[in-house]
């Protein structure tokens, strides 16, 4: 590091100011940090403020356009969403979605057919209908034109006037042009939509043929149409988006109330209970690890007798109907299970380095004594990150579910009777979707890539702000020992807000670009591998591996830069680009000295992190198991995304607070680091405590005995 840290922050600065006189008021009366900076970085702050200008003006896009109803039921023939309350006719109760014509579903699985599902005629009912056992019932189209009946007698006569049908309409509904059609397959509520099942009532089907109906296709097809329909890749992430609304009380608590009351319990048992938490950690990880596993055998159906369902309501026990959510699961399963046993191999080989971990946290328990507000600090970035995610998931819900609800330009030769004309219509026959725009993916993409942007910044202001106070802990050692009180706090905070809020930005910005940048090469890779079924060489497999490595060594090294960048830009006030230089240079100087120390204190501390988020998944486990997640309207898909959604956030709050402890260690080391490098390898304010894990015997003597 190019000039001492001593003219900027600890006694060396007090006495220059009191020899000089330039220190001027407070400063030279704390002599703890410099005061005199300049804002840094500035047009990174103004990037990050306009950022967010364009987050707000996007998510209003999202408000306005969009309705999360759509990610959840599906459309009539008439465009109205099932379920809306603001459809003609009132569908407020009206909201699975259900193909009246078997044949159309038919044809619409054949591979040269020219009609699609999507024009299959469907209207929304309040459940799925079900063949009758001793006669043919019908499902008839909305009341309207010369039928005269509400909605409220539709629904009670199980939707089938076919006896009040006049002539005419009676030998177009023999012909399946509506306006009533006969139910022949049984079907089953399937996410809100009916999937049929390919084995025809032979009851029902008699009548049909006695009464002169039209032939009906009796193939497996019709089973597969709709399956494949309700298992698009697009209709599984909405469903997934859908659950985000569905269980918000397990987010708030999982993922917002129960890590912040883990982590204050984590920090407390630091500061109490040094000695034994990395033991306890360690096993606490393991036996989380272990549960969480088994909790997703259970929903794989591997073990136990609770396996996902995709069927709403209840079901035939004869009939298997699988989804993609359900094979997700089986995914999550798998790599759990790798995970776990990752975990136990880990906890083994670090057994024997645990107390060198204790060493350096009894260093982190003595600064937070010192210091108690550290504590309490984390809590303001919690609630403005959690003021944020709220907008900004409430924005996502609509920012998925955006676009225009269009008639489609189908091909479909097709005639059906429409009760408002009185006759056979062929001229208006396709259906309706929600056809979205290029720019929406794109203002989704930058939706996403807001919300990292905006953790990150808030992490890296709070580690900023911990950074500050722990250097005046550190340097102001000794006389200047009675000024560590809440003012340091304050007045680091005031100075990250002040002069350095720029460098923080950029220094978020390049960890969010970085990693997005690895998480879309990662997701083109997939993609390719998929598009070519004849497989990878060795060659290509040997570049994408040593890609993939490489971008993954380079994200860490620039965390890691960035970590040290934010202590250097806390105690000298330098931009984010020189800190990084400083930071750089000094962790080469010292590479040996902090690595015996620094990587076995992080993987305890990352243990821990993953102990409050592996906590928050299990207890999102037991929530969503509860029956309000399972049946009727608050049925979410699958606990996947939730869980993992719960388990995300628990490790950001984890990260804030955790910070405190990780940030005081590290900001300690770096200045035990700078301070034996300005005075000939010998630390003069090093803490006993880190002179027992970093100095010699002969320095630890000194430091104890006072000179």
């Amino acid at each position: 590091m190019r000039g001492p840290l001593g003219a900027i922050i600890g006694r060396h600065f007090s006495a220059a100011a009191g020899a000089g006189g330039g220190g001027g008021g407070d400063d030279a009366a704390t002599g703890v940090i410099r005061h005199d900076r300049k804002c840094r970085d500035l047009p990174f702050l103004a990037l990050f403020a306009a950022f967010w200008v364009a987050m707000i003006v996007n998510s209003s896009f999202g408000f306005n356009q969009g309705n999360p109803l759509r990610l959840t039921f599906g459309l009539d023939y008439k465009g109205n969403i099932c379920g809306s309350k603001h459809a003609d006719p009132d569908l407020s109760e009206l909201d699975v979605r259900y193909w009246m014509n078997p044949n159309q579903v038919y044809q619409s699985g054949l591979k040269d057919s020219k009609i699609d599902l999507a024009d299959a005629k469907s209207i929304c009912l309040m459940e799925c209908p079900y063949p009758a056992e001793d006669g043919l019932n019908f499902v008839c189209d909305y009341p309207e034109g010369d039928i005269r009946l509400s909605v409220d007698d539709w629904i009670d006569r199980d939707y089938d006037y076919f006896e009040y049908l006049t002539p005419e309409m009676r030998n177009t509904s023999l012909q399946l042009q509506g306006p009533c059609y006969p139910i022949i397959f049984p079907s089953i509520n399937v996410y809100w939509s009916c999937q049929f099942i390919a084995r025809p009532s032979n009851v029902s089907l008699k009548h049909w043929q006695r009464m002169g109906g039209a032939s009906i296709d009796e193939n497996m097809l019709i089973d597969k149409t709709i399956h494949n329909t309700i298992n698009y890749k697009s209709s599984v992430v909405k469903r997934y988006v859908a659950d985000i609304g569905k269980s918000w009380p397990v987010l708030i608590v999982c993922g917002g109330l129960l890590p912040l009351f883990l982590s204050l319990i984590w920090l407390a048992m630091i500061r109490y209970f040094v000695a034994g938490m990395p033991w306890i950690t360690v096993i606490l990880f393991n036996a989380l690890v272990i549960s969480v596993t088994m909790f997703f055998y259970i929903k794989a159906g591997w073990i136990g007798n609770d396996p996902l369902t995709v069927v709403i309501g209840p079901s035939d026990p004869y009939v298997s109907i699988g989804g993609r959510e359900i094979n997700h699961l089986h995914v999550a399963a798998v790599l759990m299970t790798i995970v776990m046993i990752i975990a136990l191999l880990t906890s083994i080989a670090i057994v024997r380095r645990i107390l060198k971990a204790t060493s350096v946290l009894k260093v982190a328990a003595k600064v937070i004594g010192e210091v108690q507000e550290l504590i309490i600090f984390p809590v303001v970035p919690y609630f403005t990150l959690a003021i944020i995610y709220m907008f900004w998931f409430a924005a996502t819900l609509y920012l998925f579910s955006s676009g225009q609800v269009l008639q489609n330009d189908c091909k479909a030769n097709c005639c059906t009777f429409d009760l408002k004309q009185g006759k056979v219509n062929c001229d208006n026959c396709c259906g309706y979707s929600v056809h979205y725009t290029p720019h929406i993916g794109i203002a989704i993409f930058f939706h996403l890539f807001g919300c990292y942007w905006a953790t990150q910044f808030f992490i890296a202001c709070s580690s900023t702000v911990i950074a500050g106070s722990v250097a005046s802990y550190y340097w102001a050692r000794g006389e200047m020992s009675h000024d560590i009180t809440f003012h340091t706090v304050v007045s680091s905070l005031k100075r990250l807000l002040r002069y350095s809020l720029g460098s923080v930005a950029l220094g978020s910005l390049i960890v969010s670009i970085v990693e997005w940048v690895q998480s879309i090469l990662k997701s083109l890779r997939r993609r390719l591998k998929t598009v070519d079924s004849s497989g990878e060489t060795s060659f290509q497999k040997t570049v994408s591996s040593s890609s993939n490595c490489c971008l993954g060594c380079i994200d860490w090294t620039i965390k890691s830069v960035n970590r040290n960048a934010y202590i250097v830009i806390a105690t000298t006030g330098k931009g984010f680009c020189k800190a990084s230089e400083l930071a750089t240079g000094l962790i080469m100087n010292n590479i040996l000295r902090i690595g015996q120390v620094n990587v076995i204190g992080d993987v305890i501390l990352f243990l821990g992190k993953l102990c409050v988020s592996l906590f928050s998944a299990l207890f999102a486990f037991l929530m969503l198991d509860n029956h309000k997640y399972r049946s009727a309207h608050n049925k979410i898909s699958s606990p996947l995304f939730p869980v993992l959604l719960c388990w995300a956030l628990g490790y950001v709050v984890a990260q804030l607070f955790f910070g405190v402890v990780e940030v005081s260690v590290e900001t300690i080391i770096m200045s035990f680091c700078q301070d034996a490098e300005e005075h000939d390898g010998e630390a003069q304010y090093a803490p006993p405590l880190l002179m027992e894990t970093l100095g010699d015997p002969s320095q630890l003597q000194r430091l104890t005995q006072g000179p």
